[in-house]
Order: structure tokens, then C-alpha cells, then sequence
């Protein structure tokens, strides 16, 4: 911008103005912006706001200063209000270099005639205004200065402005003028301390939390340290190659014939400065010490002998089997018991004696016997290679025997043969005569059977991967059913609901429970295990434990979670098999390493408490063969003994 001399019809008192370099008119702290009378917003962009008397640039003040400056400034400035924001200087001008005679529109000393302003005489400080003069007021007079009658549309709505109304009315029910929102009020300040209590002891500082000592000097500090403390070139040279992180001293030690030899600390700074990073960056929390009983830590569970009574003894040893013993189960009766073997036979035993009553060939290894639960029906299930025999075993009552064969000879054929996934073949004569009434064939090797409750249903699990595996049968229709159109994985074992029409199918690592009136997944439960072995169903049918490869045992809630309620890992090997006791809490599991643990189960019948699980006791008496210990347990329908089938060839009675 070019300083322009202004013209005398602009400023007639120019001539009597006296020179800007006058002693009168500058002084050190007087500041003039030459500009001219020319709009402020022009100098927006720029750094500065004008030119001096002399040509230099006078710069706008630094406005980085926030509201928490601002307020100290006003608490510890005490001019801080005096001033007048001044936007041609970038300043505060300061009220003492205006004359007072400017405020009021008459200068200090001056009497002007009226009408007349200007430059006075001998004075440097023109006049800006005459004083008004007040001709309109608040006040209400008795006579006004107008009193014209009002118009006639005064009285008559606008229609301009109802139309108006009626355009924004519409606009706003559309959506297109949208509400103000009111402008959150937020606080130019903060008191940090406004809600502090008064009377609590130290203030804020109630929490500090001193900062950690310095650990004192030890011998190796000292100037004359003991000679073991000193390093042998062998050791100075190690500490050289060493990490600095991995030292064990972050210096050599030195020895000094007195105090005075010693030399300055070459790394006194560096320490300082570390330890200040250390007090600065390293966060420190005020932890509460607990006294803690390490005794109450342990829970509080009762006593083994308290819990009897449990099977602790064995009592009888069956032998007869030359091959390892794979599975076993006892009558409803408790009389019973019937064991298959590798050695392609079946070995009904007398419990009490242990006698063995019977013996029948079946060609092939047993993998899974299941004796029927119904006491009225004396039948028994073997899976053997491909087919499921069904046994009448002839053993007890010859009456329930001769109802269990004419139970399944008053079946008759239907006229339309359905087509069905196995195949109902009826014993020959020579079978029939072993005691073998029925063959089930099912073209691929069955690994289990298990009966339903009430007897009459029974279900088989195939090996057959990537097709059906699971079959549910009914022996008095002789009719056989694929229940999953759907392959749920590699189906390890199945179980029937003792109360419930449910029916669980076991998988390498989840158990899935079917509803098989809706006919469908009722609940899938996640055993966390790596490959599921086993499984064995309450009596009361809300808790289920399966055996797993990885030597667990995982007990689950039906009611509580599909997780695992308690994980025991009391075994060292692989387990085989899982049981409960039908009457007694108790429960079993029998592992690879040749023993059996029987623990205490209690189920509450009150919701809100878990269930109590107790380890009892570990039997032991099976020799470990072919890296095969137990291989299949039982217990007692009625007393509390326990079965184990182990892979020595033998059965054994712990009571």
C-alpha cells in the first residue's frame, strides 16, 4: 500500500496539524497506522496490519493462547482490563493515550463556538463530535411529535407475509428446514480440584504413591572393594562382549589406595537422567496386600469315608477269555454278566461265583455287548463284524426266557416288504440252539449297540465314514431307520435319554443332543477334548461325562451351560470308558494305564447348587498289555461294585 497525501478539501485543519516528528505529537510507546481510513479485512491474510511513521510493518500480536492462558493472564495481569482492543495497531491501546476530551466530544480546556469544529488553537486533538441531543426518548410525553392515525393495513394480516409462513410451515414438514439444535454450553475453564473434600488428609496427595528407592551401594561400589569383588582380564573382558541389558554390573569395580584418588563418576548424568525417565515413564499402582489362608484356598471337600459306600477292594477275578476282554454289561438283575472278547466269543458269568455259565462262538471279535434294561425281557445285543447278534441267553427265570422267544416269534411279515438299511435275518436251527435268535446284518463294521430304557429299541453305530452311521432299530416290528439325513461328523457313540426322548450322539471333539419327537438339535455340547472315547448318561438325564483320548474327563450341566461344568485330568493315559451308577452317586472311568477311579457324583436336586464331585478311590489290578489297560466298566444295577474289562484277558469284581 502507497501512503497518499490527502488533499486540503479532505482535512482543512491540515496546515494548523503539527509534524508528525514533532516532540509533541510522537513518543516512544506512540504507535500510528498510516494506512488510511480503508477497510481492516484487507489485511486478513497478511502477518500485519499496517505501516508505521517510519515504513515499517506493524505485525499482528501472536493469538496461540487458550482459554487456561487467557484466564491466567486475566488473574495475574493486573492492567489486564485496561485497554481498548485497537484493530490498526493489532494491540490493546492503552486508555492514557487518548484524551480524555475525546470520550466526552469536547476537548480538555477547549470551548469551541457552536456549529464550529476542528483543529483548536494550540492544541493537537481534534474533535469528533458536538454533543446530542436527545429529541426521541423512552419516555412517554403527553404530546407526541407525530400523532397521525395508523393505516388501515396496520390492522389487516399481511398476505405476503402469510404466504411466507405457509412456504417455511411446508418447507419444515417436508424436511428441508431442519430444527436449530441448541448449542451445548461447554465451560471455558475447569477447576480441577472443585469437587475435592476439604478435610481429607493431605488433600489430593492422599493417594501418592512415593516413588521407589534407590537400591544402596553394595561391596563392589566401594573404592576399596574385597578382591573377590574385582574382575580378572578374563572376567573384564567377557563384561565387555556382554549386552549392556545382560550385565550383571553396569560397571567395572576399580580399587583406589584412598578416598582422594577417586575420580569423578563418568556416568553420574546418565544414571540421573535414567533414573528421571524412570520415575516419569514407568507407571506405578498402589496395590492392596490380602491376607490370604493359603489353607482357604483349597475347597472344602468332604472326606472319602464319609461318602461311602464305594467299591475299594477287588473281590473276583473271571478268567476264561485268551484275548483281551473289550466290553462288558450285567443283567437288570444283578445276577448276570456277559463279556466279549477278541477270541470271537461270548461268556456269560454267574456274579456272585463267578462261574462261567455259558459259552457261545460267534465267529468273530465282539466289539460291544448291551445287555437289555427291561427286567421282563431276557435278551442281549453284540455287535460282531458287520451284523448284531441278538442273544437269548437262557440264564434265570425259564419262564421270562420263554416269553423273550415268543416276543420275537409272533412278529409277522408285512405284505409290502419296506425298504430298509439292514437286513433281518432269523437264526437256523444250529444257531438258534447256541442262543442266537436274530442277525442284524449291516454290510459295515459296527462298533456299539445301546438299548432304550424301556427295551424295545435299540440303536448300532457304523463304521462307515461319509455315510449312514447311526441306525435306530425296533426288534418287536423288526423295523430299522437312518434318523440324520445328514452326516454330523465321525460318530464315536450314542446314547438313549433315560427320561427324555432325547438321543445324544457323540463326535470326535462335541456332543449333539436331538429332540427326536421334533426330530430336531436340541443342544450341541463343546467338550474342549481332542477326541472323544466314551460317554455315560445320568440317571436323572441333566448331566452327562464323556472319556476322552487325551486323558480327560469332562462332566456337563444340560442346565447349566454347553461347556464343560468340571475337567478331571486324573488319569495319565487314555481313557476307554465311562459309567454312572443307576442308584448311588457315584461314577467311574477306566483308562489305558491299567486303573480305575471311582469318584462320588452328586447331583442336588435344588438348581442353584452345583453338583459335588469327589475323587474316592483308584483300583488297580489290570496289567497293562499291548499299551491297552481298561478297555470297558460297569457298575452293579443294585449294589455298589464295580465291572472292569481289561486287556490281560480278565474281568474283575471290585467291591
Amino acid at each position: 500500500f502507497i501512503l497518499q497525501e490527502a488533499s486540503p478539501k479532505v482535512f482543512p485543519f491540515r496546515n494548523s496539524m503539527p509534524s508528525p516528528h514533532s516532540r509533541d505529537f510522537a513518543s516512544p510507546q506512540d504507535i500510528r497506522n498510516t494506512v488510511g481510513n480503508i477497510p481492516m479485512e484487507w489485511y486478513r491474510e497478511f502477518p500485519h496490519v499496517g505501516y508505521d511513521l517510519d515504513g515499517k510493518r506493524i505485525y499482528k500480536p501472536l493469538r496461540n493462547k487458550d482459554e487456561l492462558d487467557l484466564f491466567l493472564e486475566k488473574m495475574e495481569n493486573p492492567e489486564y482490563c485496561v485497554g481498548i482492543p485497537n484493530g490498526n495497531v493489532g494491540r490493546k491501546a492503552s486508555g492514557l493515550e487518548f484524551p480524555l476530551g475525546m470520550w466526552k466530544g469536547d476537548p480538555i480546556g477547549l470551548k469551541f463556538p457552536p456549529g464550529t469544529s476542528g483543529w483548536g488553537q494550540g492544541s493537537a486533538f481534534p474533535v469528533f463530535s458536538q454533543p446530542s441531543v436527545d429529541f426521541f426518548s423512552h419516555e412517554v410525553r403527553i404530546h407526541p411529535v407525530t400523532n397521525r392515525p395508523a393505516d388501515k393495513r396496520s390492522f389487516i394480516p399481511s398476505l405476503v407475509e402469510k404466504e411466507k409462513v405457509s412456504e417455511m410451515v411446508h418447507a419444515i414438514k417436508m424436511g428441508w428446514i431442519q430444527p436449530r439444535k441448541p448449542k451445548e454450553k461447554i465451560p471455558e475453564f475447569y477447576d480441577l480440584w472443585a469437587r475435592e473434600d476439604p478435610s481429607s488428609v493431605l488433600g489430593r496427595h492422599k493417594m501418592h504413591v512415593p516413588a521407589p528407592k534407590i537400591p544402596l551401594p553394595g561391596h563392589a561400589e566401594s573404592y576399596n572393594p574385597p578382591p573377590e569383588f574385582l574382575l580378572s582380564p578374563q572376567e573384564r573382558e567377557a563384561w565387555e562382549q556382554q549386552d549392556p541389558s545382560e550385565r550383571r554390573l553396569n560397571f567395572i569395580p576399580r580399587k583406589f589406595p584412598n578416598l582422594r584418588s577417586v575420580p569423578a563418576y563418568s556416568r553420574f548424568i546418565h544414571e540421573r537422567f535414567e533414573r528421571c525417565l524412570d520415575l516419569y515413564l514407568c507407571p506405578r499402582q498402589r496395590k492392596m496386600r490380602v491376607n490370604v489362608d493359603p489353607e482357604d484356598l483349597i475347597p472344602k471337600l468332604p472326606k472319602p469315608r464319609d461318602l461311602q459306600p464305594f467299591p475299594t477292594t477287588q473281590a473276583l477275578i473271571y478268567r476264561g477269555h485268551s484275548s483281551l476282554v473289550r466290553t462288558l454289561s450285567v443283567s437288570p438283575s444283578g445276577q448276570w454278566l456277559v463279556s466279549g472278547s477278541d477270541d470271537s466269543s461270548l461268556r456269560f458269568w454267574e456274579v456272585i461265583s463267578g462261574r462261567c455259565l455259558r459259552t457261545i462262538p460267534v465267529g468273530s471279535a465282539v466289539r460291544s455287548v448291551a445287555w437289555n434294561p427291561n427286567p421282563s425281557i431276557s435278551l442281549v445285543a453284540a455287535a460282531v463284524d458287520e451284523e448284531v447278534l441278538l442273544v437269548n441267553p437262557g440264564l434265570g427265570d425259564k419262564l421270562l426266557v420263554a416269553a423273550t422267544d415268543q416276543l420275537l416269534d409272533s412278529w409277522e411279515a408285512p405284505e409290502e416288504e419296506r425298504i430298509q438299511p439292514v437286513r433281518w435275518i432269523p437264526a437256523n436251527p444250529e444257531e438258534r440252539g447256541k442262543g442266537i435268535r436274530l442277525r442284524v446284518q449291516h454290510g459295515k463294521p459296527v462298533s456299539q449297540v445301546t438299548w432304550h430304557p424301556k427295551g424295545d429299541y435299540w440303536s448300532s453305530v457304523v463304521r462307515n465314514p461319509g455315510g449312514r452311521q447311526v441306525l435306530i432299530h425296533q426288534s418287536s416290528r423288526r423295523r430299522s431307520q437312518d434318523p440324520f439325513r445328514k452326516n454330523p461328523g465321525s460318530i464315536q457313540c450314542v446314547r438313549f435319554h433315560p427320561l427324555r426322548p432325547f438321543f445324544l450322539v457323540a463326535s470326535q471333539r462335541s456332543v449333539r443332543v436331538y429332540n427326536l419327537l421334533r426330530q430336531e438339535l436340541a443342544k450341541k455340547l463343546r467338550s474342549n477334548c481332542q477326541w472323544i472315547s466314551s460317554m455315560a448318561v445320568h440317571p436323572g438325564g441333566d448331566n452327562v461325562i464323556c472319556g476322552s483320548y487325551d486323558s480327560k474327563l469332562v462332566w456337563f450341566d444340560l442346565d447349566l451351560s454347553t461347556e464343560p461344568y468340571r475337567v478331571l485330568r486324573h488319569h495319565r493315559r487314555a481313557l476307554r470308558s465311562v459309567a454312572f451308577h443307576s442308584r448311588y452317586p457315584l461314577f467311574a472311568s477306566g483308562s489305558d494305564d491299567g486303573s480305575v477311579i471311582v469318584c462320588h457324583g452328586m447331583v442336588y436336586n435344588d438348581l442353584l447348587q452345583n453338583a459335588l464331585l469327589v475323587p474316592l478311590k483308584v483300583l488297580k489290578g489290570h496289567a497293562p498289555t499291548l499299551d491297552l489297560g481298561v478297555l470297558d466298566v460297569a457298575f452293579h444295577p443294585r449294589q455298589p461294585w464295580l465291572f472292569s474289562a481289561g486287556a490281560d484277558g480278565t474281568v474283575r469284581l471290585y467291591t
